[in-house]
């Protein structure tokens, strides 16, 4: 409510309402930073909020500070199993250890760290999943689908624009409409040092309404179980988030 937030991040209603409506006001640096705060804004959401203010992006972050310190000693004590917690605009949220090897992940800014995205756009990523072909318009189909709920937002349409732009297959994909939803399916990731790997996914809403989910990787042969035991045991890899 516009009241608490304006109240919590120490500017006035009237002002923190014109925010709110576009106005043309002057908005410094520090109340931006103070209303990002207040609203537990991720790492993107924040950015979105500096675009949308007119002001110079916030410094890029390495991590994201909105998960709880129980997320995240969950995602550490799931290892060797891979696991991360995502929204539904697809961005990666955090990650354990393992999982940041399997697809390099520190390596990628945090602002880039998109699972669709990367999907259509690194050729690493791609290059990591053995049934892409499969994957991918199935990927699509779900952003399309969790997409409904968010029609009017700018940094859903904005992403979509910039996979138009810079992945001619996700564009001919966005052109089908297809929608789908999340299943917990099985996915082989070839890692370059261990070789290919099966996993049984499965995702974990963090409520009834809840628009983030953890989704963890289990082994789905004998054979995925010691490659993830012997990735996990090695630091191919920089540590995790």
């Amino acid at each position: 409510r516009r009241e608490e937030v304006a109240q919590l991040a120490g500017v006035g209603v009237t002002w923190y309402t014109w925010l709110e409506q576009g106005r043309d006001i002057k908005v410094s640096e520090s109340v931006l930073a103070a209303v990002a705060a207040t609203l537990r804004l991720d790492p993107h959401e924040r950015a979105h909020l500096y675009t949308l203010a007119g002001s110079a992006q916030p410094p890029k972050a390495k991590n994201c500070f909105v998960l709880s310190p129980e997320v995240e000693t969950m995602l550490r004590q799931l290892e060797p199993l891979p696991a991360m917690v995502a929204n539904t605009r697809t961005d990666i949220l955090g990650y354990n250890r393992v999982f940041g090897k399997l697809f390099d992940l520190d390596r990628i800014p945090f602002e880039d760290r998109n699972s669709l995205l990367q999907m259509c756009t690194n050729p690493d990523w791609r290059a990591r999943l053995v049934d892409i072909e499969d994957g991918l318009p199935r990927s699509v189909a779900n952003f399309r689908k969790a997409m409904a709920a968010h029609l009017t937002d700018s940094s859903w349409k904005g992403l979509v624009r910039r996979l138009q732009a810079e992945s001619p297959q996700f564009a001919e994909l966005w052109e089908r409409h297809d929608v789908m939803g999340l299943e917990n399916l099985t996915k082989r990731i070839r890692h370059p040092q261990v070789g290919v790997m099966s996993f049984a996914y499965t995702s974990m809403w963090f409520g009834p309404r809840s628009e983030v989910r953890m989704t963890t990787y289990t082994p789905s042969n004998e054979e995925t179980w010691d490659m993830i035991r012997t990735l996990a045991a090695t630091d191919l890899v920089g540590a995790a988030t």
